[in-house]
């Protein structure tokens, strides 16, 4: 089955926006009626700098980091988001600072973990995450009790897209929310609407990219 027209949402700058499908699309943890495709801001050098810089107005005045914990394959805006908030700017928390760009290994019940040599870069740090997407939380939250277990101090939440503001009382910043897609539904298997009408799913997703059905 394809997954029809790509709608691109526009912003004032041409390398920040979003390409979109409309369809039914299941992940792991949830069902949607959008496909948010961020291979290209993900990859691409230009986009990923536009993200970073968008996600930077929120932390560049206000917020500690020591270290940027990438899941969801975010290493290239990690990198940059970090450049961004290190710049030289003397109103700016992190200026000039070195800040870790990290990526976590996964056991294979999908727990976080970091060898002895890397979770240093954790232990006793002020760590943002950065996420592609943050829609129910479940893959944040399991991120975030990964940090404290390792004794690092979560103070942040990243996303390109976010369907929420906080995350266990930790704030969610993003640069696009349900707002920009109009009629966004996200719901559980069990609940979802799209399956109760007896809708067939499109695609699979997960942070690679999807799989139509």
């Amino acid at each position: 089955m394809p997954l029809g027209p790509c709608i691109k949402i526009h912003t004032s700058s041409p390398d920040l926006y979003l390409d979109i499908y409309k369809g039914h699309f299941a992940t792991s943890h949830s069902h949607m009626n959008y496909y948010i495709d961020i291979a290209s801001n993900k990859s691409n050098l230009r986009e990923a700098d536009a993200i970073s810089q968008a996600l930077a107005e929120n932390l560049l005045y206000t917020t500690s980091i020591q270290t940027i914990l990438c899941l969801d394959n975010m290493e290239v805006i990690g990198a940059c988001l970090g450049r961004a908030l290190t710049k030289p700017d003397r109103f700016s928390v992190n200026a000039n600072n070195s800040i870790f760009v990290l990526t976590p290994e996964h056991t294979t019940g999908s727990q976080l973990f970091f060898r002895d040599n890397t979770a240093p870069m954790i232990t006793g740090k002020d760590v943002l995450i950065l996420a592609a997407s943050v829609v129910t939380g479940y893959t944040s939250q399991s991120a975030l009790e990964a940090v404290r277990y390792y004794g690092g101090n979560p103070v942040g939440i990243c996303a390109i897209f976010a369907n929420i503001k906080a995350c266990d009382e930790i704030p969610v910043f993003s640069v696009f929310n349900p707002n920009d897609l109009e009629g966004y539904i996200t719901s559980s298997a069990h609940t979802c609407p799209m399956c109760k009408r007896g809708e067939k799913i499109t695609a699979l997703v997960n942070c690679f990219g999807c799989s139509a059905l």
